[in-house]
């Protein structure tokens, strides 16, 4: 079957990345593939249902991956529902590609066991701790994602089985020794050239046109000549960090006493743990523990947990906010002390308190500077936004001018020079303020002064109030200030087709044998250069695009150099280069690689060619 469907990939021209099929399962809505569907589903695949909570999942997990990639262009393409829809539509047909996949996986009787997923689980960076597993941050983090450890494993493993899969197509395609040796030989290939430069700019000069061919020109053309909106915006910036004062001693003593939390570590508990499925076993444990079992060697050979049971149960430190309700409920005071069985949502419990580390709060005297800047800070954040009130009511009262809010802020207008969207002052340079000036509501008629805007918050603590002073609307430039720009245009375009018409002659001349065609022209060949296919220089790429040469004549043809000139090329010689082994070695992997993920694909269509999926309302819901 593999074979048919890699000699089916053949036929695929696009490259597939395969990162855009699997689904992310760890970290990113693992619990929610695990959700059951109800009457509201968005397609069912062979009979198997996604809900419409998967798909929301998958929605948003999709949504939240381009906004981090595209940052600042995802909201104005946000607003747009059809590219909305594409994102549903997209996250949908990963679902569906997961639901094939995992039915095909079950057939394929790939099976991940719990070792491996354990190990996967030790292996993650996000559950270690200076790289080493860290058991109360693997709890820590499952449990604020609400997730049971079981679930969480039980995606993980269905991650591992699409893995395996992927690994046993990628790991079918190779190269043979003479494909290899033929590919190289192609690659590596150099070719020797001469060329004979037209030069196109000696040719504009002795061109003419016609004030009908410019007037023609520029009527077909008035898009080109547009002049851009532009305005002159008057602003006042209001900064926090520019008001910010020294304060008194007992200010910052004051402070401290209100806010010693954030300068204190709670009382940690460290625990350890044995859980088992029934209370019998439980109770059984327990009885031994009384009787002097070892607490530790017990938890690595009777706790189901396999985290924990790993280190004798060893829970590590636990602050109030990381500590399970049934551990927090135990009643555990003194050093040693061990609950009765305890019933959880994952089993049965025996827990021990092994140590206390009492609440620590650091003196006064060793955080004074930190938080006497703390109260300087905020004592500037309290007048900016005290200042920003009476500049926002100024800028209202008096809304035709600015002269308001400088008596307000004791700060005098700044008045820009023209600029464009696309030129906008760095000052200025905030999506807020780019809002308010480029969305028309502050323009007034005819290109006059329109309101004051309303206070604009920025990041970090400050804000702007503006008025648009000059606006000038976009506009085709008058023919007037265009006319010499379009004559340099015509009289380029000429000579190009000149020079283009005078190398197709010699072209056909010199195929024809006639040897002084380019003297007769005035032209002269350069010197022999050897190139190869990395050569960025256009002629060079067009004389790979030539015929190899044959009975001692050159392989002719005409091309542009990097300065708009027309060449004429002559390939001399064609010759085998070499590559380092090294990089033959990436070549040949990269090659593989690609039909891989084209094979990949191919077993992805045959799937849903075979599979019966139907679409429920939810698919199309927004």
């Amino acid at each position: 079957m593999m074979d048919n469907l890699r000699a089916a990939s053949n036929h695929v021209v696009l490259k597939i990345i395969l990162g855009l099929i699997i689904l992310s399962f760890v970290l990113t809505g693992v619990g929610n593939y695990l959700i059951g569907g109800n009457s509201d589903y968005a397609a069912k695949v062979n009979g198997q249902e996604i809900s419409r909570a998967q798909l929301e999942q998958a929605f948003n997990n999709e949504r939240n991956r381009q906004q981090q990639m595209l940052g600042e262009q995802f909201s104005q393409l946000a607003s747009n529902d059809g590219y909305m829809q594409q994102i549903r539509q997209q996250a949908l047909s990963q679902l569906v590609d997961q639901a094939l996949l995992d039915a095909y996986i079950k057939d394929l009787h790939i099976d991940i066991s719990d070792e491996q997923v354990k190990q996967a689980i030790f292996n993650q960076k996000a559950f270690q701790t200076n790289g080493k597993f860290d058991n109360a941050k693997y709890n820590g983090l499952i449990s604020s994602m609400g997730y049971s450890a079981d679930q969480y494993a039980e995606a993980l493993r269905k991650q591992l089985s699409n893995q395996q899969l992927i690994n046993a197509v990628a790991n079918t395609d190779f190269m043979l020794k003479g494909e290899t040796s033929k590919l190289v030989d192609l690659v590596s290939q150099k070719r020797d050239i001469r060329q004979a430069t037209i030069d196109v700019n000696a040719l504009v000069a002795k061109q003419s046109v016609t004030d009908d061919e410019i007037n023609q020109y520029y009527q077909q053309h008035k898009s080109n000549f547009m002049a851009p909106e532009q305005f002159r915006v008057s602003y006042i910036k209001l900064d926090a960090a520019s008001m910010q004062q020294n304060p008194s001693e007992a200010e910052v003593q004051s402070w401290y006493d209100q806010h010693k939390a954030e300068y204190s570590q709670p009382q940690r508990n460290r625990y350890s743990v044995i859980q088992t499925k029934t209370e019998a076993d439980a109770e059984a444990l327990l009885t031994q523990l009384k009787a002097g079992g070892d607490f530790a060697e017990l938890a690595k050979t009777k706790s189901i947990d396999p985290i924990s049971a790993r280190k004798g149960g060893d829970m590590g430190w636990l602050e109030p906010a990381t500590t399970p309700d049934e551990l927090k409920n135990a009643g555990l005071t003194e050093k040693g002390q061990m609950s009765a069985v305890i019933k959880s949502s994952v089993g049965f419990l025996i827990v021990r308190l092994d140590d206390i580390q009492p609440e620590q709060v650091k003196p006064f005297a060793e955080v004074q500077s930190a938080v006497a800047d703390k109260v300087k800070q905020e004592k500037g954040v309290d007048a900016f936004y005290k200042l920003q009130q009476k500049v926002s009511e100024a800028a209202s009262n008096d809304n035709e001018s600015l002269a308001g809010a400088e008596q307000a802020s004791g700060l005098k207008a700044t008045e820009t020079n023209w600029f464009s969207h696309d030129s906008l002052p760095k000052e200025l340079d905030f999506d807020a303020v780019k809002q308010a000036i480029f969305n028309g509501g502050l323009v007034g008629q005819n290109g006059a002064p329109g309101n004051n805007s309303d206070i604009i918050s920025v990041d970090g603590d400050r804000a702007f109030v503006l008025r648009i002073s000059e606006h000038k609307a976009e506009a085709v430039q008058p023919l007037e200030q265009v006319k010499a720009q379009i004559s340099d245009t015509l009289k380029h375009e000429k000579a190009q087709q000149q020079a283009k018409a005078q190398a197709d002659k010699l072209l056909a001349d010199l195929k024809a044998g006639k040897q002084d065609a380019l003297t007769v022209a005035g032209l002269t060949l350069s010197a022999a250069t050897t190139v190869d296919r990395n050569a960025q220089d256009p002629v060079a790429q067009a004389a790979f695009n030539l015929p190899q040469p044959a009975d001692n004549k050159p392989s002719w043809g005409v091309s542009e150099d990097m300065q708009g000139n027309v060449v004429l090329v002559a390939v001399d010689k064609v010759s085998t280069g070499s590559m380092p082994q090294a990089q033959i070695d990436e070549m040949v992997k990269g090659v593989t690689q690609n039909n891989a993920q084209l094979a990949f694909e191919a077993l992805l269509q045959n799937l849903r060619k075979e599979a019966k999926i139907k679409y429920g309302a939810a698919a199309q819901m927004q």
